[in-house]
């Protein structure tokens, strides 16, 4: 935890006891960083930078580092690396390491994120593939983790997906079920999302269902 976190919660007008709830560091320090704060007048205004906080910091302690901790999300980190790595979103993550019991913030997802390794600029080769207009949409269908119903109970959720390849123009649906007419019907509503059905449909990471083509047979 940065000594920054810690000023935007003294901010926020959360008491010493919260704070050190939130981030594990000691009550004594963060009292004393509240009035270190106070002196320099950090309470108020824009928050400043993390380079320009921990400068100023050691300017005022030159014994004392700004107060670290290890991220409660270590446990998690490999299942973290590797959704990260594939793309997935922050939220989804967290709603991904909350199945597997962590307890911890969205923001310290987060916070966690920003401080992983990101791959290097061109480490992967990308071929491009035309399509004609109409002729052909790419369909993925994946678990999302849990979201709230319209009843506002909390339920598996999986994401339909389908793209036109030429224009790149999605359509995007959540869904509480994996049922073969829910998935005929999310078809459905593309298709008339789009004003049209493409020649053909090309799946890609589906959970349960088999991909149809644009007739509705069953690919081989």
């Amino acid at each position: 935890m940065d000594i920054r976190e810690i000023l935007r919660q003294v901010r926020a007008g959360e008491s010493d006891w919260q704070i050190h709830k939130a981030v594990g560091v000691n009550r004594r320090t963060i009292r004393k960083y509240r009035e270190w704060a106070q002196h320099e007048g950090l309470l108020s205004g824009a928050l400043l930078p993390i380079e320009e906080l921990e400068k100023r910091l050691q300017q005022s302690f030159p014994e004392t580092s700004p107060p670290h901790q290890q991220s409660t999300l270590e446990p998690y980190r490999e299942l973290v690396e590797k959704l990260h790595g594939e793309g997935v979103s922050g939220k989804v993550i967290w709603q991904r390491v909350q199945e597997q019991g962590y307890r911890g913030s969205i923001g310290a997802v987060y916070r966690f994120l920003k401080h992983l390794k990101q791959p290097e600029p061109g480490s992967d080769a990308v071929v491009r593939v035309e399509r004609a207009p109409g002729e052909e949409a790419q369909v993925d269908f994946g678990y999302v983790g849990y979201l709230l119903d319209e009843e506002g109970q909390r339920r598996k959720a999986w994401c339909f997906v389908m793209i036109l390849s030429w224009s790149r123009h999605s359509y995007v649906e959540f869904v509480f079920d994996q049922r073969i007419e829910t998935w005929l019907e999310l078809h459905r509503r593309a298709f008339a999302f789009f004003g049209g059905v493409p020649r053909k449909i090309v799946t890609d990471n589906l959970n349960s269902c088999s991909g149809v083509d644009a007739r509705g047979s069953q690919k081989r």
